[in-house]
């Protein structure tokens, strides 16, 4: 690499990631700089896509911040950052209102606020959750790719992993630490790509494919998490990995996940082998019982397997009736319809799979990381905030689906 690329005074923004995080941050900078993302696998195969029930949004009129900080704080079980909190819920609704505007299409209510459906899932006080039917994820992500196809200034690069962070340190510069650009496998031609960089984004994702179980597609492996420790950032709260409590059990399918929205509308969690009440048992594990936060529902499945010796729960939406279930949970219902699985007639097996990296690189509101040693080393000087690039963050022990908002103007 010659002195005048390492400069990067030329050079694009380079976002690893092609997921929300990725592309929202992509098309708030592309109007100011060149940017460059980078997928590990084809464009489709983000998270993103794959997420089912929502986006979280202090919208409605029986809704306020302090209800929404107040959640986030006991789903949390008071190890949420406050500040960051409050900071998320006051920005939640302009999240949303930004992506209706760029036609993402959302359910809708005629009735509702912005003329949305809310739905109410584990650990909200309040219906305050935006989502399109029961793929809100793929809506989402088909939208804003769309967009970043068509932008000028973007460029797209498919089965282009990102191998490591070209820093001053691995360079063996004698100067203060800086991040120059990214070492990339470029798959279809197994070459290694040198890409300067004015500054680079880490939108990776998470890593819940060291489990057996998960909600996550094969790409998360902690890729971007790696990259940050060995540029020198510092990393923290990863033992804090949030497990979905309804993934699909099944033999061809082990990262089906089936929306915490089912519970929200009203089905429950029943003990296979049992009768009647007696099968029931999140009432005896919580008084919020299907409706308790997730680590309380995975938890109480997971010693309900244990004390009766089964493999899964049964989540039984039967009582929901089929025209319900099929109009407002399309997807959920075909895809367990194809396994043999008729979720109106009879109830859904399932288990917890790891779900969120609740932990990860550590930042503050403006998505500028910490260093371990006395210089940070995963940045290059750039005023994010005046070109309005959207923020990243991660907490303790999330609520239900600040995850969507997680990026904020």
């Amino acid at each position: 690499m010659t002195d005048d690329a390492l400069t990067g005074a030329d050079a694009p923004v380079v976002v690893i990631g092609a997921g929300l995080a990725g592309l929202t941050t992509a098309l708030h900078l592309a109007d100011h700089v060149p940017v460059v993302v980078l997928a590990k696998r084809s464009l489709s195969e983000a998270a993103t896509a794959w997420a089912q029930g929502g986006i979280v949004g202090v919208l409605g009129a029986d809704d306020s911040i302090d209800s929404h900080v107040r959640d986030t704080q006991d789903a949390g079980a008071g190890l949420v950052d406050e500040h960051t909190a409050r900071f998320i819920a006051e920005n939640s609704a302009q999240a949303i209102r930004w992506l209706v505007e760029q036609g993402v299409a959302f359910s809708e209510d005629p009735e509702g606020p912005l003329g949305l459906h809310l739905t109410k899932e584990g650990g909200h006080a309040v219906r305050r959750i935006a989502h399109a039917a029961d793929a809100t994820g793929l809506a989402i992500h088909q939208v804003l790719l769309q967009a970043a196809r068509r932008h000028p200034r973007i460029t797209l690069r498919e089965r282009w992993m990102a191998v490591d962070l070209i820093t001053s340190r691995l360079l063996k510069r004698s100067e203060s630490a800086r991040c120059y650009g990214v070492y990339a496998l470029d798959i279809d031609s197994d070459q290694v790509q040198t890409l300067p960089a004015r500054a680079v984004v880490l939108a990776t994702g998470g890593l819940g494919k060291v489990y057996r179980y998960t909600s996550n597609p094969d790409t998360a492996t902690g890729d971007g998490i790696a990259m940050a420790w060995r540029a020198g950032c510092r990393v923290g709260n990863m033992e804090f990995i949030q497990f979905h409590p309804t993934c699909l059990y099944h033999p061809q399918e082990r990262s089906l996940l089936i929306t915490e929205a089912l519970r929200g509308e009203g089905a429950h969690l029943r003990v296979p082998g049992l009768e009647g009440e007696a099968a029931r048992f999140m009432p005896r594990h919580d008084a919020r019982a299907e409706l308790a936060p997730r680590d309380i529902v995975a938890r109480a499945i997971d010693f309900e397997m244990k004390k009766h010796g089964v493999d899964h729960v049964w989540l039984d939406a039967t009582h929901l009736g089929e025209d319900f279930l099929k109009s407002h949970f399309p997807t959920i219902h075909a895809r367990c319809l194809s396994l043999g699985i008729d979720i109106a007639r009879q109830p859904i097996p399932v288990v917890p799979a790891a779900h969120y990296t609740c932990g990860g690189v550590v930042t503050d509101l403006q998505g500028t990381p910490s260093a371990k040693r006395p210089t940070p080393a995963c940045t290059v000087p750039i005023d994010w905030r005046a070109i309005h690039c959207w923020n990243v963050w991660w907490w303790g022990k999330r609520v239900r689906r600040p995850s969507a908002t997680r990026m904020l103007p």
